[in-house]
Formats: structure tokens, C-alpha cells, sequence
């Protein structure tokens, strides 16, 4: 495994001066890689791999696939505390467990609070953030707009839901649960659906971009936190495979997606929450809009603020880069502290933003419908438990008003957690 993998340091000869040329050479070269056993987890897994191997040749990663205890439950909606943390819990027992080295996310459905002893070593360059539309056949060449009245729409995302309602009050939109092959399959060959709403980036991973008949724009649907990006989790004392995965990193990509998770942290959302974002550069001037919404879009909160960040700082190639994980988890190079800071103040000060427009109000209404959760009846391990079990502690400490604790709690008992 990863600890028995040694980093040294060579010195070569340029121009007659003795000068330190860095490398990472290994006693052991193979590296563990978890995922998650859909299509598009295995298939954003291995673009991961392929630019690692490409770093750094004398890699070799082996893919481990595994069940997700969110992937099991499938015929409810999970409300805050299940879906994301569900389905990264039993990958990152894996991880602390030294059974992998890294896994692979997308950085959407990874929690903005880590587990202790983890952190993001890598965010990839940002895909395309949006997301679109694939109608049923029958509805070829239309639009949303074009669709009958009440019209079935499937997505399980309340952010999607409370948004489109706004624009198309007309249509009807249903849960559609599983990957993508089985959401899909849902729409063409069982028909239950006349279209259905997912993450451009992971359509256009499947090889489907053909089947996209609509992209929502900006006016239409703003996008999830990390939407498009995806990540790579590690043990944060695991230096060696942190100093490999970290040069996968797109600086641009890191500070936006920063931005966002501060901003959705800053107001304790999560998957049950409708808060979208959109981030955009423009040299070196960002800016990040972000929306709070009731559940039926009735309620509207918008704000946007700016700042500075320098995405392209020189560095000394002949020097090894230094590394700091920060509070939040995040690995960053240490030339970039000062634009990681402004870029957590910019969600920071995007969050206040909507609070002041009453922001806390709106996601309380939301928490308090969320729907009753009949029995789930999975089986689960001991030490995912406890893991889910630190989770509710955390959230518990962290908002005691937070009405979703009830939840919270009513959830982990339907697991057996008393």
C-alpha cells in the first residue's frame, strides 16, 4: 500500500552546476483505487487513473469497485443526512481502513463536511456545470416548453424541482431514483417518464450527448455545488499519494468549487436543501451567484458577489511543490493559501448575503416538509454505523435548532441506531 511507497530525490548535472531535479520514484508501485460500481463512477474513476498514470508512468492503480449503502436503497427519497453521506460511507471506511488509497467522487456528492482524517487531494478540471434534458422519443425536437400540460418530469433533485416549477408551473415532476442506465431505461423502454433531468457532465461521460434534447441556461436552472468537477478523497497524513494527486488539480476549478462548498457549508445545506450556484471567471475575476428556494419555487432569494483570485502563479520547477490540507479538508498548494482564503470568503459573504434576505427562513420551511420515511430494512456494518452515527453528532453540534435533526435521528434508528 501506499505507505511502503517512498519519494527520494535525484541530482543531475545541468550545465556543469549541480542542481536538485525532483522525482518520485517508488519501492512499490501499485496503488488501490476505490469506487463505486456504476458506469459513470467507474468510468470518471479511470479518467482519474489515466492522468495519474500519465504523471507519473511508474503508477500502477487497481480499481476496486463497491456497493454504497445509498445504492442499495432505492425506493425513497433520502432526505439530509442520508443521501450524500449513504453514499460515500462505505467507501471512506475502505480508505481509513487502508483497504484503498484514494477514492473517486463527484465533488456534488461529497459531503462539505469531511470525515476527520480525510481530505480532498484532488479537484479535476470542472466539465460543463449544467444541466439538461432527455425526453422520451416521442417527444423528439420539443422543448419544455413544447411538452403537454402535466407532462411527467423525473428528477429526484428538490434544487431542480423548485426551480423549473418557476418556469414551467405546467408540468408535473416525479422522483426517478438509480444510475443513470437505470434512469434512463425508466424513460425509453418503460415509459414512465416523458423526460427526465440530469448533470450534463455525467451524460456526456456516458457517451449520450447525442440524447440531450435541452441545456437549461442560467435563467432557467442554476446548477448544484461542485456540479461537473471531479474529486479525490485520501487519508490527509497519506503524504505520499497526496504529493502525486494533488498535480491532477485545476487551480480554477479548485477555487470556484471552494467558493461553492463555503457558501453551501456557511448555510448548512445539503442534498434536501434547493441551493444552486454559478461560478464564473473571467481572467482573473471570479464571481458566484447563489439561490435559496422553498420547495415549490415560490420563494426566491438571489445574490451574487466578486472577488480577485490569481489562478496562474509562477512556480520553481526545479522546486518540489508544498502542500497544505486545509481546515476545511482541502489540499492546496502553499503558493495558493492567500486566494483559498479569499475564495472561503467569498462563499462566506455570498451566504450572509442570503441570510440577511432571509435565507435561514426559506430552508427551515423546506427541512419541516420534508416527507416521512418508512422503513428501509438494509442491512448495514458496525463500523458504518458508527460512522453515520459520528455524522449525526457532528450535524447535532452544529445546529441544535436545525429542525432536520429529528430526521436525523428518526433515519439512523430505521438502520437499528439507537
Amino acid at each position: 500500500m501506499s505507505e511502503l511507497l517512498k519519494r527520494k530525490i535525484h541530482e543531475t548535472e545541468d550545465n556543469g552546476s549541480s542542481k536538485k531535479k525532483y522525482s518520485l520514484v517508488t519501492e512499490k508501485t501499485s496503488v488501490v483505487v476505490g469506487s463505486r460500481k456504476s458506469q459513470l463512477a467507474v468510468i470518471q474513476t479511470k479518467s482519474i487513473v489515466a492522468a495519474l498514470c500519465q504523471k507519473e508512468k511508474d503508477v500502477e492503480c487497481i480499481i476496486e469497485t463497491m456497493d454504497t449503502l445509498g445504492d442499495k436503497i432505492l425506493h425513497i427519497a433520502l432526505p439530509k443526512i442520508g443521501e450524500k453521506s449513504l453514499f460515500t460511507k462505505d467507501l471512506e471506511l475502505a480508505l481509513s481502513e487502508k483497504r484503498v488509497d484514494f477514492l473517486v467522487h463527484s465533488l456534488k456528492d461529497l459531503p462539505t463536511t469531511l470525515p476527520q482524517g480525510m481530505a480532498i487531494s484532488t479537484i479535476y478540471k470542472r466539465d460543463d456545470p449544467r444541466d439538461c434534458i432527455i425526453f422520451h422519443p416521442k417527444h423528439n425536437g420539443k422543448k419544455l416548453a413544447d411538452l403537454p400540460e402535466n407532462s411527467i418530469i423525473g428528477t429526484s433533485s428538490l434544487r431542480r424541482v423548485a426551480q423549473l416549477k418557476r418556469k414551467y408551473n405546467k408540468l408535473t415532476f416525479q422522483s426517478v431514483r438509480g444510475n443513470l442506465n437505470t434512469r434512463l431505461q425508466k424513460l425509453e423502454e418503460e415509459s414512465l417518464y416523458d423526460a427526465i433531468v440530469l448533470a450534463k457532465a455525467g451524460v456526456d461521460r456516458m457517451g449520450w450527448t447525442e440524447k440531450i434534447g435541452q441545456i437549461l441556461s442560467e435563467d432557467e436552472c442554476l446548477y448544484a455545488i461542485g456540479q461537473g468537477a471531479i474529486t479525490v478523497e485520501v487519508r490527509n497524513d497519506d503524504k505520499y499519494t497526496i504529493s502525486i494527486l494533488a498535480q491532477l488539480t485545476d487551480m480554477e476549478t479548485l477555487l470556484a468549487c471552494v467558493a461553492e462548498r463555503c457558501f453551501m457549508r456557511t448555510l448548512n445545506g445539503g442534498c434536501s436543501t434547493p441551493i444552486a450556484c454559478h461560478s464564473q471567471f473571467s481572467g482573473n475575476n471570479y464571481s458566484l451567484r447563489g439561490i435559496v428556494l422553498n420547495a415549490d419555487g415560490s420563494r426566491f432569494l438571489d445574490s451574487t458577489v466578486s472577488t480577485t483570485l490569481q489562478v496562474n502563479i509562477l512556480t520553481d520547477q526545479n522546486e518540489p511543490p508544498s502542500y497544505t490540507v486545509s481546515k476545511s479538508g482541502v489540499v492546496i498548494n502553499s503558493l495558493y493559501i492567500n486566494e483559498f482564503i479569499k475564495a472561503e470568503k467569498c462563499g462566506e459573504e455570498l451566504a450572509y448575503c442570503l441570510k440577511k434576505l432571509g435565507a435561514d427562513d426559506v430552508l427551515k420551511e423546506v427541512r419541516s416538509k420534508l416527507p416521512n420515511i418508512s422503513n428501509i430494512h438494509v442491512p448495514i456494518s458496525k463500523k458504518v454505523k458508527s460512522m453515520l452515527i459520528e455524522d449525526l453528532r457532528v450535524n447535532l453540534t452544529y445546529d441544535k435548532n436545525n429542525s432536520n435533526n429529528k430526521d436525523a435521528t428518526k433515519i439512523l434508528r430505521l438502520f437499528g441506531i439507537r
